[in-house]
């Protein structure tokens, strides 16, 4: 398949703000993406059929009311249901980022351990810090991980803004997590060393958990914003870069982004 047949669906709608930036990612990897209200969804007018991945994408939907992502993923659950596990079953990716993020836990599609994407075993909870966190991190991707949004890459940068972003879950869940290698990325001190305080960890994640993904792989969630770094002048300290002759030719999201259609147009 060319790349550029590979449609993308990003899903607008109820306070999420994010989707001019997740088009523009996928169209920087090469596929053809395509901004979609959830009403449009919901109603009929449009099918998830038509595409072959799914972005849910970050903001603030319905206000973060009854906690992130919550209405957003209820919405989902009784409207989209069979049509979101049809896409699942045929192979196609889903991601979730930030507030994407939050409502693949609270629909159970994250991290789906036995394969149940409507029965929730993980949340995002308030940050330790009490306050919505704007900043950068640094992150460690597992390369044991399935996950087919990480793979070829290291230690990256990217750009985070939330309150609800501390990844929680049972021992047992965690335990599972950890042993199926489904932590796709960490977050990370300038050593390179999982960050437990703050704030190379912002939030307090459990196990400096960033992002994890489903057993296939191919449903992935994360808190940090690849679309909010896809060019090098993203980043603050670019001038700097520039001056010392190592200004990057794209930011450390967009790799994210060209994993996904690649893998798609390869299969």
């Amino acid at each position: 398949m060319n790349k550029r047949d590979v449609k993308a669906l990003v899903i607008t709608g109820f306070g999420l703000n994010c989707e001019k930036e997740t088009a523009a990612a996928f169209e920087l990897a090469g596929a053809t993406a395509e901004q979609v209200h959830l009403n449009d969804l919901i109603s009929g007018e449009r099918k998830l059929e038509e595409f072959h991945i799914l972005s849910f994408i970050g903001g603030f939907s319905f206000g973060d009311h009854l906690g992130s992502g919550t209405v957003f993923a209820n919405r989902v659950k009784f409207h989209l249901r069979d049509q979101l596990e049809a896409f699942v079953a045929a192979g196609k990716l889903v991601i979730g980022i930030c507030n994407g993020f939050q409502t693949l836990t609270r629909l159970g599609m994250l991290p789906a351990l036995n394969g149940d994407y409507f029965t929730q075993t993980s949340a995002l909870a308030h940050n330790d810090c009490g306050t919505f966190r704007d900043d950068w991190c640094r992150l460690k991707i597992n390369p044991a991980s399935p996950c087919v949004f990480t793979k070829g890459m290291d230690t990256i940068r990217l750009p985070l803004r939330h309150g609800e972003g501390k990844f929680v879950a049972s021992p047992e869940v965690l335990k599972e997590i950890e042993s199926r290698n489904l932590v796709a990325l960490r977050y990370v001190d300038d050593a390179g060393n999982p960050a437990t305080e703050f704030p190379a960890n912002p939030n307090g994640s459990l196990n400096s958990i960033a992002g994890i993904c489903d057993p296939t792989g191919r449903v992935f969630g994360l808190m940090p914003h690849p679309e909010a770094f896809l060019s090098p002048y993203n980043a603050p300290d670019w001038t700097a870069a520039r001056d010392d002759g190592k200004l990057p030719a794209q930011g450390d999201g967009v790799k994210f982004f060209e994993n996904a259609v690649d893998f798609v147009a390869g299969n």
